[in-house]
């Protein structure tokens, strides 16, 4: 496939699949987001602090307002590690198109870029957690994110060079064994959670879902144009030859 080809459809498949996470997200989570920080506001407020409400809404609606241009960006960005994996593994992917093909690496990189990291730093809506440890808890979150992209990058080079026979059971099970000891070795989240913890559990449980359908729009929409543009390449090649 051309190399222009690749970057079109890696790109626009990324950019849908992060407007359509917008979206949901804008939907589903951002009402929870809207409680949990109506909840801080109130706790400030009981203890003294002083809230500055016009400053908190305008940023509020700013935040809402760049939603789909945050989204497209994000989209794009994971897309491009997507497509990059995606053109290296393609032959070694399960699946009888890519299609399939796309769909099976990402659910794999949606367990192992959010739900593995979930287990151990589950999402919380912004409000939640003291600003003051803001960096040292995204300092974890990105540290634990490449301990588990790095172990699943370095066990999946490694396949076929690892001589045995039930690398399918095995391959998963070290992978497995390093996040263990990733999840015991790692600090815990310095924050106590001080509100509704059901609140908290639905808000996570709706991330992960709505993560879950943008890795799944992203695996089908590239999966579907790669075999759009490389049967049109393939036709061309044809006809000039």
């Amino acid at each position: 496939m051309k190399g222009l080809t690749f970057v079109a459809i890696t790109l626009s498949s990324g950019v849908i699949a992060g407007i359509i996470l917008s979206f949901l997200n804008l939907g589903i989570l951002e009402p929870y987001i809207d409680r949990a920080i109506g909840l801080e506001i109130a706790k400030q407020v009981s203890s003294g602090k002083k809230v500055n409400m016009s400053e908190m809404i305008d940023y509020r609606y700013w935040q809402k307002g760049g939603a789909f241009a945050g989204g497209a960006i994000y989209g794009a960005g994971l897309a491009s590690l997507f497509g990059v994996v995606f053109v290296f593994a393609r032959n070694k992917l399960p699946g009888k198109n890519n299609k399939r093909k796309a769909l099976f690496l990402a659910a794999v990189m949606w367990i192992v870029l959010y739900f593995m990291v979930a287990l151990k730093y589950p999402a919380n809506p912004p409000a939640v957690g003291d600003p003051e440890t803001i960096y040292y808890r995204q300092v974890l979150y990105v540290g634990y994110i490449m301990i588990s992209g790095f172990a699943a990058l370095g066990l999946a080079v490694s396949w076929n060079r690892i001589p045995i026979n039930s690398k399918k059971i095995v391959i998963p099970l070290i992978y497995a064994a390093i996040m263990v000891t990733a999840y015991l070795v790692m600090p815990p989240n310095p924050d106590k959670i001080e509100i509704s913890m059901d609140l908290i559990q639905t808000f996570r449980i709706f991330s992960a879902i709505t993560i879950g359908i943008f890795w799944t729009i992203l695996g089908i929409v590239f999966g579907s144009l790669w075999d759009k543009f490389l049967s049109k390449e393939q036709t061309i090649q044809s006809k000039l030859y």
